[in-house]
Protein backbone atom coordinates (compact mmCIF):
# COMPACT_ATOMS: atom_id res chain seq x y z
CA UNK A 1 0.00 0.00 0.00
CA UNK A 2 1.31 3.44 -0.89
CA UNK A 3 3.18 5.50 2.26
CA UNK A 4 3.05 9.14 1.65
CA UNK A 5 6.73 10.80 1.97
CA UNK A 6 7.48 11.80 5.01
CA UNK A 7 8.66 15.38 4.65
CA UNK A 8 5.40 16.31 2.24
CA UNK A 9 4.81 19.40 4.09
CA UNK A 10 8.26 20.90 4.13
CA UNK A 11 7.74 20.87 -0.28
CA UNK A 12 4.47 23.13 -0.28
CA UNK A 13 3.55 26.65 0.25
CA UNK A 14 0.08 27.15 1.98
CA UNK A 15 -2.13 30.16 1.98
CA UNK A 16 -5.36 30.91 4.37
CA UNK A 17 -8.44 31.19 2.02
CA UNK A 18 -10.22 34.46 2.48
CA UNK A 19 -11.02 35.19 5.80
CA UNK A 20 -11.80 31.75 6.60
CA UNK A 21 -9.60 28.87 9.21
CA UNK A 22 -8.39 26.98 5.92
CA UNK A 23 -5.10 27.15 4.27
CA UNK A 24 -4.58 25.57 0.67
CA UNK A 25 -1.26 24.73 -1.23
CA UNK A 26 -0.39 27.29 -3.49
CA UNK A 27 -0.73 24.72 -6.59
CA UNK A 28 -3.57 22.18 -6.05
CA UNK A 29 -4.33 19.39 -8.38
CA UNK A 30 -7.14 19.38 -10.62
CA UNK A 31 -8.99 15.94 -11.88
CA UNK A 32 -10.97 17.70 -15.19
CA UNK A 33 -8.34 16.05 -17.88
CA UNK A 34 -6.63 12.43 -17.40
CA UNK A 35 -8.73 11.14 -14.89
CA UNK A 36 -11.38 9.14 -17.59
CA UNK A 37 -10.91 6.97 -19.75
CA UNK A 38 -7.33 8.04 -21.18
CA UNK A 39 -5.33 6.96 -18.74
CA UNK A 40 -4.57 3.44 -16.70
CA UNK A 41 -5.93 3.65 -12.95
CA UNK A 42 -2.22 2.81 -12.10
CA UNK A 43 -1.08 6.42 -14.12
CA UNK A 44 -3.98 8.13 -12.55
CA UNK A 45 -2.26 6.58 -9.11
CA UNK A 46 1.16 7.57 -9.86
CA UNK A 47 -0.24 11.04 -10.29
CA UNK A 48 -2.20 11.47 -6.99
CA UNK A 49 0.49 9.96 -5.24
CA UNK A 50 2.92 12.35 -6.52
CA UNK A 51 0.57 15.05 -5.94
CA UNK A 52 0.43 14.05 -2.21
CA UNK A 53 3.98 13.43 -1.94
CA UNK A 54 4.81 17.20 -3.12
CA UNK A 55 2.20 18.50 -0.17
CA UNK A 56 -0.56 19.20 -2.71
CA UNK A 57 -3.65 18.05 -0.04
CA UNK A 58 -6.32 19.61 -2.32
CA UNK A 59 -8.23 17.96 -5.00
CA UNK A 60 -10.65 19.25 -7.08
CA UNK A 61 -13.78 17.50 -8.98
CA UNK A 62 -16.90 18.23 -10.38
CA UNK A 63 -19.82 15.50 -11.45
CA UNK A 64 -19.34 16.38 -15.22
CA UNK A 65 -15.65 15.45 -15.25
CA UNK A 66 -13.94 12.30 -17.02
CA UNK A 67 -15.97 12.75 -20.05
CA UNK A 68 -17.08 11.42 -22.25
CA UNK A 69 -18.06 9.31 -19.27
CA UNK A 70 -19.59 11.67 -16.68
CA UNK A 71 -18.51 10.63 -13.20
CA UNK A 72 -16.17 8.79 -14.12
CA UNK A 73 -13.28 11.33 -12.26
CA UNK A 74 -14.85 10.66 -9.47
CA UNK A 75 -15.23 7.14 -9.47
CA UNK A 76 -11.88 6.62 -9.96
CA UNK A 77 -10.47 8.92 -7.47
CA UNK A 78 -12.89 7.16 -5.05
CA UNK A 79 -11.49 3.65 -6.28
CA UNK A 80 -7.80 5.39 -5.37
CA UNK A 81 -9.18 6.68 -1.83
CA UNK A 82 -10.53 3.18 -1.28
CA UNK A 83 -6.97 1.61 -1.94
CA UNK A 84 -4.49 3.61 -0.49
CA UNK A 85 -5.25 7.46 0.19
CA UNK A 86 -8.05 6.98 2.42
CA UNK A 87 -5.98 6.44 4.88
CA UNK A 88 -4.99 10.18 5.31
CA UNK A 89 -8.52 11.73 4.58
CA UNK A 90 -7.85 14.01 7.47
CA UNK A 91 -5.56 15.14 5.77
CA UNK A 92 -7.10 15.74 2.10
CA UNK A 93 -9.24 18.47 1.23
CA UNK A 94 -11.40 17.34 -1.67
CA UNK A 95 -14.26 19.41 -3.45
CA UNK A 96 -16.49 18.53 -6.81
CA UNK A 97 -19.54 20.54 -8.22
CA UNK A 98 -22.24 21.19 -9.94
CA UNK A 99 -24.15 22.61 -12.83
CA UNK A 100 -23.62 22.02 -15.93
CA UNK A 101 -25.44 19.46 -17.71
CA UNK A 102 -25.24 15.62 -16.68
CA UNK A 103 -28.85 13.65 -15.81
CA UNK A 104 -31.12 14.01 -19.09
CA UNK A 105 -34.64 15.56 -18.54
CA UNK A 106 -35.42 18.50 -16.47
CA UNK A 107 -33.49 18.19 -13.02
CA UNK A 108 -29.82 17.62 -14.55
CA UNK A 109 -28.92 20.89 -14.96
CA UNK A 110 -28.25 24.48 -13.64
CA UNK A 111 -28.62 25.58 -10.25
CA UNK A 112 -32.11 23.85 -8.78
CA UNK A 113 -32.49 22.50 -5.32
CA UNK A 114 -33.19 19.33 -6.70
CA UNK A 115 -30.11 18.84 -9.03
CA UNK A 116 -27.32 19.98 -6.45
CA UNK A 117 -28.65 18.17 -3.64
CA UNK A 118 -29.16 14.94 -5.98
CA UNK A 119 -25.74 15.38 -7.33
CA UNK A 120 -24.51 15.76 -4.36
CA UNK A 121 -25.47 12.27 -3.10
CA UNK A 122 -24.35 10.79 -6.42
CA UNK A 123 -20.72 12.30 -6.67
CA UNK A 124 -20.48 11.18 -2.54
CA UNK A 125 -21.36 7.57 -3.71
CA UNK A 126 -18.84 7.49 -6.29
CA UNK A 127 -16.31 8.57 -4.26
CA UNK A 128 -17.03 6.31 -1.32
CA UNK A 129 -17.35 9.51 1.30
CA UNK A 130 -19.55 10.65 3.90
CA UNK A 131 -18.77 14.35 3.28
CA UNK A 132 -16.27 16.64 0.60
CA UNK A 133 -14.81 18.95 1.87
CA UNK A 134 -16.11 21.92 -0.79
CA UNK A 135 -19.48 21.79 -3.11
CA UNK A 136 -19.38 24.42 -5.39
CA UNK A 137 -21.97 25.87 -8.24
CA UNK A 138 -20.37 25.43 -11.23
CA UNK A 139 -21.57 28.01 -12.85
CA UNK A 140 -24.28 30.87 -12.47
CA UNK A 141 -28.26 29.63 -13.59
CA UNK A 142 -29.85 32.23 -15.40
CA UNK A 143 -33.45 31.00 -14.82
CA UNK A 144 -33.38 29.57 -11.03
CA UNK A 145 -33.86 32.06 -8.40
CA UNK A 146 -30.18 32.57 -6.14
CA UNK A 147 -32.23 32.28 -3.10
CA UNK A 148 -32.66 28.71 -4.37
CA UNK A 149 -29.19 27.69 -4.98
CA UNK A 150 -27.39 28.80 -2.60
CA UNK A 151 -29.84 27.89 0.20
CA UNK A 152 -29.93 24.22 -1.45
CA UNK A 153 -25.95 24.77 -0.73
CA UNK A 154 -25.95 26.09 2.71
CA UNK A 155 -28.98 23.29 3.80
CA UNK A 156 -26.33 20.92 2.16
CA UNK A 157 -23.65 21.75 4.83
CA UNK A 158 -26.31 21.94 7.53
CA UNK A 159 -26.70 18.12 6.75
CA UNK A 160 -22.97 17.29 7.11
CA UNK A 161 -22.75 16.41 3.45
CA UNK A 162 -20.09 19.44 2.97
CA UNK A 163 -17.79 21.64 4.79
CA UNK A 164 -17.65 24.63 2.94
CA UNK A 165 -19.91 26.42 0.09
CA UNK A 166 -17.70 27.79 -3.49
CA UNK A 167 -19.27 28.86 -6.46
CA UNK A 168 -17.45 28.88 -9.46
CA UNK A 169 -17.78 31.32 -12.83
CA UNK A 170 -19.36 33.81 -11.34
CA UNK A 171 -19.07 37.56 -12.78
CA UNK A 172 -18.35 40.04 -9.98
CA UNK A 173 -22.26 41.59 -8.96
CA UNK A 174 -23.44 37.78 -9.40
CA UNK A 175 -20.67 36.60 -7.35
CA UNK A 176 -21.36 39.41 -4.70
CA UNK A 177 -25.12 38.50 -4.08
CA UNK A 178 -24.26 34.72 -3.98
CA UNK A 179 -21.20 35.77 -0.94
CA UNK A 180 -24.28 38.15 0.78
CA UNK A 181 -26.59 35.07 0.69
CA UNK A 182 -24.58 32.51 2.23
CA UNK A 183 -23.64 34.58 5.09
CA UNK A 184 -26.84 35.92 5.76
CA UNK A 185 -28.05 31.83 5.62
CA UNK A 186 -25.02 31.10 8.57
CA UNK A 187 -22.75 29.51 5.76
CA UNK A 188 -20.02 31.83 4.49
CA UNK A 189 -18.89 31.01 1.14
CA UNK A 190 -15.12 29.93 1.15
CA UNK A 191 -13.76 30.03 -2.45
CA UNK A 192 -14.69 31.19 -5.82
CA UNK A 193 -13.21 29.09 -8.60
CA UNK A 194 -12.88 31.52 -11.77
CA UNK A 195 -10.82 30.57 -14.97
CA UNK A 196 -7.66 33.08 -14.88
CA UNK A 197 -4.59 33.29 -16.41
CA UNK A 198 -2.33 35.55 -18.62
CA UNK A 199 -4.45 35.50 -21.45
CA UNK A 200 -7.85 35.42 -19.97
CA UNK A 201 -7.65 38.41 -17.59
CA UNK A 202 -10.96 39.38 -16.78
CA UNK A 203 -11.30 38.67 -12.98
CA UNK A 204 -9.05 41.72 -12.51
CA UNK A 205 -12.42 44.35 -13.36
CA UNK A 206 -13.96 43.79 -10.26
CA UNK A 207 -14.49 40.16 -9.01
CA UNK A 208 -10.80 40.19 -7.14
CA UNK A 209 -12.30 43.57 -5.68
CA UNK A 210 -15.63 41.79 -4.67
CA UNK A 211 -13.43 38.64 -3.01
CA UNK A 212 -10.89 40.60 -1.32
CA UNK A 213 -13.78 43.10 0.24
CA UNK A 214 -15.76 39.96 1.45
CA UNK A 215 -13.24 37.52 2.78
CA UNK A 216 -13.50 34.95 0.07
CA UNK A 217 -10.70 33.14 -1.23
CA UNK A 218 -10.09 32.81 -4.75
CA UNK A 219 -8.74 29.62 -6.87
CA UNK A 220 -8.10 29.75 -10.07
CA UNK A 221 -8.61 27.37 -12.78
CA UNK A 222 -7.08 26.86 -16.21
CA UNK A 223 -3.70 29.11 -14.97
CA UNK A 224 -1.93 27.65 -18.22
CA UNK A 225 -4.69 28.43 -20.79
CA UNK A 226 -5.23 24.67 -21.36
CA UNK A 227 -1.70 24.05 -22.24
CA UNK A 228 -1.07 27.07 -24.32
CA UNK A 229 0.93 28.73 -21.72
CA UNK A 230 3.66 25.87 -22.12
CA UNK A 231 6.17 25.50 -24.34
CA UNK A 232 3.94 22.42 -26.17
CA UNK A 233 2.34 24.57 -28.50
CA UNK A 234 6.01 27.07 -29.35
CA UNK A 235 6.03 24.81 -32.64
CA UNK A 236 2.62 23.68 -33.91
CA UNK A 237 0.37 21.34 -32.09
CA UNK A 238 2.21 17.80 -31.41
CA UNK A 239 0.14 14.82 -32.22
CA UNK A 240 -1.52 13.54 -29.11
CA UNK A 241 -1.68 16.77 -27.65
CA UNK A 242 -4.52 18.16 -26.35
CA UNK A 243 -5.12 20.78 -28.88
CA UNK A 244 -5.26 17.76 -31.34
CA UNK A 245 -8.02 16.15 -30.11
CA UNK A 246 -11.40 16.30 -31.83
CA UNK A 247 -13.95 18.65 -30.62
CA UNK A 248 -11.57 20.43 -27.87
CA UNK A 249 -11.23 24.31 -27.95
CA UNK A 250 -7.83 24.76 -26.94
CA UNK A 251 -6.64 25.71 -30.51
CA UNK A 252 -9.23 27.98 -31.40
CA UNK A 253 -9.73 29.99 -27.84
CA UNK A 254 -5.85 30.52 -27.30
CA UNK A 255 -3.91 29.37 -30.57
CA UNK A 256 -4.82 31.99 -32.82
CA UNK A 257 -1.38 33.26 -34.92
CA UNK A 258 -1.69 36.44 -32.35
CA UNK A 259 -1.75 34.95 -29.53
CA UNK A 260 0.92 32.32 -30.45
CA UNK A 261 3.15 35.93 -31.04
CA UNK A 262 2.35 36.66 -27.82
CA UNK A 263 2.81 33.37 -26.33
CA UNK A 264 6.52 33.14 -27.79
CA UNK A 265 7.44 35.97 -26.82
CA UNK A 266 6.36 34.65 -22.77
CA UNK A 267 8.64 32.09 -23.38
CA UNK A 268 11.26 34.71 -24.23
CA UNK A 269 10.93 36.43 -20.88
CA UNK A 270 10.44 33.15 -18.67
CA UNK A 271 13.82 31.66 -19.90
CA UNK A 272 15.18 34.88 -18.45
CA UNK A 273 13.88 34.67 -15.49
CA UNK A 274 15.57 30.96 -15.40
CA UNK A 275 11.68 29.31 -15.95
CA UNK A 276 9.89 27.61 -18.15
CA UNK A 277 6.53 29.44 -19.61
CA UNK A 278 4.28 27.16 -17.47
CA UNK A 279 6.69 28.31 -14.58
CA UNK A 280 6.17 31.59 -15.16
CA UNK A 281 2.37 31.69 -15.55
CA UNK A 282 1.54 29.91 -12.71
CA UNK A 283 3.77 32.37 -10.40
CA UNK A 284 2.49 35.04 -12.25
CA UNK A 285 -1.57 33.95 -11.15
CA UNK A 286 0.02 33.49 -7.80
CA UNK A 287 1.15 37.18 -7.15
CA UNK A 288 -2.06 38.84 -6.73
CA UNK A 289 -2.82 38.88 -2.78
CA UNK A 290 -6.25 37.54 -3.49
CA UNK A 291 -5.27 34.60 -5.03
CA UNK A 292 -5.09 31.40 -2.49
CA UNK A 293 -4.11 28.72 -5.00
CA UNK A 294 -4.02 27.79 -8.51
CA UNK A 295 -5.38 24.89 -9.84
CA UNK A 296 -3.28 22.89 -12.60
CA UNK A 297 -3.99 19.60 -14.17
CA UNK A 298 -1.36 16.90 -14.57
CA UNK A 299 -0.13 14.22 -17.37
CA UNK A 300 2.94 12.88 -15.48
CA UNK A 301 4.81 13.18 -11.91
CA UNK A 302 7.15 14.66 -13.87
CA UNK A 303 4.63 17.85 -15.04
CA UNK A 304 3.62 17.83 -11.34
CA UNK A 305 7.01 18.58 -10.38
CA UNK A 306 7.97 20.64 -13.43
CA UNK A 307 5.22 22.90 -12.58
CA UNK A 308 5.43 22.86 -8.65
CA UNK A 309 9.22 24.24 -9.00
CA UNK A 310 7.41 27.49 -10.06
CA UNK A 311 7.14 28.02 -6.06
CA UNK A 312 10.85 28.59 -6.30
CA UNK A 313 10.36 31.83 -8.47
CA UNK A 314 7.20 33.72 -7.42
CA UNK A 315 8.67 37.34 -7.31
CA UNK A 316 8.74 39.78 -9.86
CA UNK A 317 9.95 43.04 -10.52
CA UNK A 318 7.66 46.05 -11.93
CA UNK A 319 9.79 45.82 -15.01
CA UNK A 320 9.13 42.00 -15.65
CA UNK A 321 5.22 42.93 -14.73
CA UNK A 322 4.95 45.88 -16.81
CA UNK A 323 6.99 43.86 -19.82
CA UNK A 324 4.47 41.16 -19.13
CA UNK A 325 1.48 43.61 -19.99
CA UNK A 326 2.92 45.09 -22.93
CA UNK A 327 3.15 41.51 -24.37
CA UNK A 328 -0.89 41.33 -24.03
CA UNK A 329 -1.34 44.43 -24.74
Amino acid sequence: MYQAASDRYEKMEYKRSGRSGIFLPRISLGLWQNFGTDKTLEEQKAILFKAFDLGITHFDLANNYGAPNLGLAEENFGSVLKSDLGQYREELFISTKAGFDFWPGPYGNWGSRKYLIGSLDASLRRMGLDYVDVYYHHRPDPETPLEETMGALSDLVKQGKALYIGISNYQADEAEKAIKILAANGTPCLLHQPRYNMLERWVEDGLLDVLDREGVGCICFSPLAQGALTGKYLYGIPQGSRASRTGTTVGARYLSPERLVKIKALNSLAESRGQSLAQMALAWALRRKEVTSVLIGASSPEQLMDNTAALKGLDFSQEELDQIDRILS
